[in-house]
């Protein structure tokens, strides 16, 4: 279907009237495909809604003129289309210079799309203005306009509305042109009752009562921005505020009981708006940023310019009851969305193919600016696990390159994926470590104000990341700038990164965006002569699915006689290059910065291990957790056999830096949650006791208490929490004390907060204890406390409280539904219900697509957590059958579909090779011992 549109420019009023919430208001059915709307159109201003009603919502859409931008056709046309989602249409006005008439509309709900006819000619260069009259109801999802609710602790249900419009919901509100690329000025006021607030992007400018007691919130005009960063709340929150010292009011809202955990968000987001203020050299453009906590809230927060939205566990800190952790996680999250105001809201993707233009670069600047302002934290300690992560699904056919055509919104919610973020962030923190910080700071600079209030394209980036120093906008950047161009020029040709046939960022980086998968280079030392190669890294028995990839790597590398970091950009398929002497063993790819893997042919690895066994220290913790990563990987596309991983795992038994130690769990324990599935108890338990014994005198070191660095407190908890679940004696015994402790004092009593999950854990084991645990969650006012009870009675092995915790969380009201993905994810990594959660999956799947729709990242997480560790033939029949019985419109094309299918096929391929390899191994290693866990 092709359409012919107009070409408009608009300014538009949102005006909503909201009078009660009922918990009996009609939900929004979860909407289907639709086709993109042709770039001929452009939105630049919209719009002034009006709700009211009960159980509905009434709206009256106008679309009028304002100044300086009124509406105007721009060529000849009889239809203007917009999009639409489950509004019920009343009436269509078109006011034309010579009076009012009604338009024809024609509604097409697949595609969310709305028709309006007129009946003579909208001719170029004459302006309109159009209004509908629609319903609509408020959504029982997690977007659109949605009602949210929490209980006060009086037991008392308190109801409020919010918005969550990413990626294809603002048309869930009010009919609009809902593409990233249509941006526009929104006005909006909201009529509500006294006992409420309403909150939007733009500060109030003045409130008028209306009759019946009722008041109508006028807000300030936006800056030109896409739909779905508008926003609008009206709750009975309170707020603490702060201004920046460039003069930004900062305001964080929670409901009334929750507002004395908000004073760490509101340090935090007054910190870091400067810092971003700062580092990019251009102002935050609006007058005020808040920072809302919502009850039920399906993602972790939302970027809608001037009103940041979060998940309470996202945004409320308790100092005396929240972890290490939690602080760490918050400031992540806060330092994500405030990067988006610039990276998303100034300059946004033009469609969202390139999603990661949004989401990789605030991935990325959550590690830079934090890393900046909260150098306690220590966030380099964690980025590796975000780059590991990607590589999990980035290894499999059915991952799709970081920018991909997407048309319908089910791949549209695919997009918000590890590729996006994680491996979007990973390939920015390699072309930063390849041009140098300070010429990617000046380059992404310029791209910011090249593009300010506009819609780029990948192009755009590489353009501004090349002859950064030529460029019109460093006319007015800082001294830094200046002084480091007129180094560069001095320097010109002297530095293998910035010749001119290397440093062409487009080139380079279009390998790494515009095709799928990642490199494994592999590296064959002989003397002075070190031979290079790449080829894609695929977990596939098909090896034809491997051929045309090539990528432009800038390796890295460091040797046993020199730790200067020596630089190579493989552009070919083989090449060699050559050391200026002989050496005992070379480490690529130096501390990860670079997106790929490395392979040591011939002694290399041999070399490594030795070095590693004797002497681990002489490479960085990141080195090291390459290392690990990499060995076990290359077991699977069989290019390393695993008594080879396992021998350089032996030296883990010296380590102690957190990524490293965290890489070598998270390589070893799931051999053995492979086994849980097949019922290999021996093999599985002396796997168990490896690991145990490997840790065994780092756990003994680990105190019961909060002290010592973040990192070291997150890896204590870490730690401590895996030995319980082993069923550690010492481990057991102290945890077992402590709670018993605590709960003789009706949980009064003060426990270690870094290690009070593994407290919790422990006594979840028995009914008596995990109702307990059950009671103190229903009670909490503290999220982060909730979060960890939620989570041990999760990893409890009574199977009729984890049968009973999901059905709960699906009710949503003792449980949240938002955490439903958690929990069904949690319970099935648990030996005692990966079972029950995969019977839950099933008998509730269309209940799950409907409130979590199609493609979503919850959805995924859901799936994967369920089947990903299925490693029989049989399971993978049986998860066939399944999928396979759904239809389109059901998610039988969703990717995470054929990603769960791909990695049981991985898993059963790994266990047939590699079972009789472990078990001799451990043998050897590791005598058979009588294992239980909890």
């Amino acid at each position: 279907m092709q359409w012919m549109f107009p070409l408009f420019s608009q300014h538009a009023f949102l005006r909503f009237h909201l009078f009660h919430f009922h918990s009996s208001i009609d939900d929004i059915r979860v909407g289907k495909q639709f086709e993109k709307l042709p770039p001929c159109l452009q939105h630049l201003s919209c719009c002034c809604c009006s709700f009211s009603g009960l159980p509905h919502q009434e709206l009256n859409y106008q679309i009028q003129r304002s100044p300086p931008e009124p509406p105007m056709v721009h060529e000849d046309t009889s239809t203007v289309i917009l999009h639409s989602k489950q509004m019920q249409i009343s009436s269509v006005l078109l006011l034309a210079p010579e009076g009012v008439r009604p338009l024809w509309f024609l509604e097409y709900p697949p595609f969310h799309q709305l028709a309006l006819l007129s009946d003579t000619v909208l001719t170029k260069g004459r302006r309109y203005e159009i209004q509908l009259e629609f319903a609509a109801n408020l959504s029982d999802t997690f977007h659109g306009f949605y009602k949210s609710n929490y209980r006060t602790s009086s037991g008392e249900i308190r109801f409020m509305a919010s918005t969550q419009f990413e990626a294809t919901f603002a048309r869930a509100a009010f009919p609009c042109f809902d593409e990233p690329a249509f941006k526009a000025n929104f006005t909006i006021r909201i009529i509500r009752e006294p006992r409420h607030i309403a909150i939007s992007n733009m500060p109030k400018i003045k409130t008028v009562d209306l009759p019946g007691g009722l008041l109508e919130d006028h807000f300030d005009t936006t800056v030109k921005m896409s739909t779905y960063l508008v926003a609008f709340i009206v709750s009975d929150f309170l707020s603490v505020s702060r201004t920046t010292q460039h003069g930004v009011k900062i305001s964080v809202y929670a409901v009334p009981e929750k507002i004395d955990q908000t004073a760490f968000a509101l340090d935090a987001a007054v910190k870091l708006l400067d810092f971003y203020d700062d580092y990019f050299d251009i102002p935050y453009p609006l007058p005020k940023q808040d920072l809302a906590a919502i009850p039920d809230f399906q993602s972790g927060a939302m970027e809608n310019w001037g009103l940041t939205t979060y998940r309470e566990t996202g945004l409320l800190f308790d100092p005396e009851k929240s972890s290490a952790s939690d602080k760490l996680g918050i400031t992540m999250v806060i330092a994500h969305e405030l990067a988006h105001q610039w990276f998303g809201n100034l300059v946004t993707m033009e469609w969202w193919n390139d999603l990661w233009l949004n989401e990789g670069f605030a991935k990325f600047m959550e590690f830079i600016s934090v890393g900046i302002t909260y150098p306690e934290l220590h966030v380099d300690d964690f980025f590796l696990g975000k780059c590991f992560e990607a590589m999990e699904v980035d290894s499999l056919s059915s991952s799709h390159p970081v920018s991909t055509p997407v048309e319908n919104p089910t791949q549209i919610q695919e997009m918000f994926d590890d590729v996006s973020y994680d491996k979007g962030a990973c390939i920015l923190n390699m072309l930063r470590d390849f041009m140098t910080p300070e010429a990617f700071e000046i380059g992404i600079i310029q791209y910011l104000k090249r593009y300010s209030y506009q819609n780029t394209v990948n192009s755009h980036l590489w353009e501004s990341l090349t002859n950064i120093c030529t460029s019109n906008d460093l006319d007015e950047g800082r001294m830094k700038h200046n002084e480091f161009c007129s180094k560069h020029k001095l320097q010109s040709g002297a530095s293998k990164w910035y010749s001119d046939d290397e440093l062409d960022v487009r080139a380079i980086m279009d390998t790494w965006t515009l095709q799928e998968g990642f490199p494994l280079v592999t590296v064959e030392v002989r003397g002075r002569e070190v031979k290079l190669s790449q080829e894609r890294y695929l977990k596939t028995d098909d090896p034809s699915l491997t051929e045309g990839f090539l990528w432009q790597i800038p390796l890295t590398y460091v040797t046993s006689t020199s730790k200067t970091i020596h630089r190579f950009l493989l552009k070919t398929k083989n090449d060699v290059l050559y050391l200026p002497e002989e050496v005992d063993w070379v480490k690529f790819n130096v501390d990860m910065s670079g997106y790929y893997m490395v392979h040591y042919e011939g002694q290399g690895w041999t070399s490594i291990i030795r070095l590693l066994q004797h002497n681990h220290t002489a490479l960085s913790g990141n080195d090291r957790s390459s290392l690990i990563n990499n060995i076990f990987q290359l077991v699977s596309v069989e290019k390393v056999k695993l008594d080879t991983a396992l021998d350089l795992s032996l030296y883990l038994s010296k380590e102690t830096e957190i990524m490293a130690v965290s890489q070598g769990l998270g390589e070893l324990v799931p051999l053995y949650k492979l086994m849980e599935k097949r019922d290999m108890m021996d093999l599985e338990n002396q796997m168990k006791g490896y690991i145990v014994q490997l840790f065994r005198d780092l756990i003994d070191r680990q105190e019961w208490t909060d002290s010592g660095s973040v990192s070291e407190r997150v890896l204590r908890g870490y730690l401590l929490l895996f030995a319980c679940v082993r069923n550690y004696p010492p481990c057991v015994t102290t945890a077992t004390q402590l709670f018993n402790k605590w709960r003789d004092s009706d949980g009064i009593m003060s426990l270690p907060v870094d290690v009070s999950l593994v407290v919790f854990a422990v006594g979840a084991r028995t009914p008596e204890g995990w109702d307990f645990l059950f009671e103190k969650y229903c009670h909490s006012l503290q999220m982060s406390v909730k979060s960890r009870l939620k989570f041990a009675m999760s990893i409890s092995p009574l199977q009729d409280k984890l049968k009973w915790m999901m059905e709960q969380s699906l009710n949503g009201e003792v449980m949240k539904s938002q955490d439903l993905p958690g929990v069904v994810h949690s319970v099935s990594r648990n030996p005692h219900g990966y079972k029950l959660a995969w019977d839950f999956l099933r008998a509730n799947w269309h209940t799950l697509i409907k409130k979590f729709d199609l493609g979503s990242h919850s959805i995924a997480h859901m799936v994967m957590g369920v089947t990903n560790q299925y490693s029989t033939r049989e399971m993978l029949d049986e998860v066939r059958s399944f999928f396979g019985s759904l239809t389109e419109e059901t998610g039988s094309k969703m990717r995470c579909i054929q990603q769960t299918y791909e990695t049981i096929e991985e898993n059963i391929r790994w266990m047939d090779k590699n079972l009789p390899l472990l078990q001799a191994w451990l043998d050897k290693h590791n005598p058979r011992v009588v294992h239980e866990d909890l």
